[in-house]
């Protein structure tokens, strides 16, 4: 069965953008960028919702750093708003129900899929219990006042079993995960210590 990745970048303070901030915060150094580009989820089918695949195709036309290889991937955007033909090369539209979509291309489908951006697409995938692996790049910045698009927010409670981690350019905290999705908090134990 072909495997989902949930894949943000954020703040520290969980945002995924900030009013007036450049992409990544100005902050995607070397490192950070040939990552993207060496990512062996490069060739995984792009999952998102309008909302994204209007952003990222606007800033990939742009040329913005970081962007170079989302138009040769193979993309799906769910949306019930946009109509085809869609503008962004190897882009397909699905209307309906999201969750059953991405639930059918895993029982039936051979490629892996990650998402981009999209936060009510992750959030629905991932109270579906679809997600195989969660991974969250950090940018070491708070953007209380300017902060936008909150990651977390209305996500259930979630239990993460860290996978890998890695820092990039000395700065870009990059952390993947196991998640599972729990009904509430797990009861309290004691420790002797």
């Amino acid at each position: 069965m072909p495997e989902l990745l949930v894949d943000f970048i954020t703040s520290l303070d969980g945002y995924g953008a900030g009013e007036g901030w450049p992409g990544h915060w100005g902050l995607a150094g070397p490192e950070y960028l040939a990552s993207l580009e060496e990512d062996p989820s490069a060739g995984y089918l792009l999952l998102m919702g309008p909302t994204t695949y209007r952003l990222i195709s606007g800033v990939t036309g742009d040329g913005a750093p970081g962007t170079e290889g989302f138009t040769g991937q193979s993309k799906v955007v769910f949306s019930d708003s946009l109509e085809e033909p869609l503008s962004w090369p190897n882009t397909r539209l699905v209307t309906g129900d999201a969750v059953a979509a991405v639930a059918d291309m895993k029982a039936n489908g051979t490629v892996a899929m990650r998402t981009i951006g999209s936060l009510a697409l992750c959030r629905s995938l991932l109270r579906a219990g679809l997600v195989d692996r969660f991974r969250v790049s950090v940018f070491p910045v708070i953007t209380g006042i300017t902060g936008r698009e909150r990651i977390y927010d209305g996500y259930p409670d979630v239990a993460l079993d860290l996978i890998s981690s890695t820092v990039f350019d000395g700065r870009i905290q990059q952390l993947e995960y196991a998640p599972r999705v729990l009904d509430g908090p797990p009861n309290a134990t004691t420790h002797d210590d």
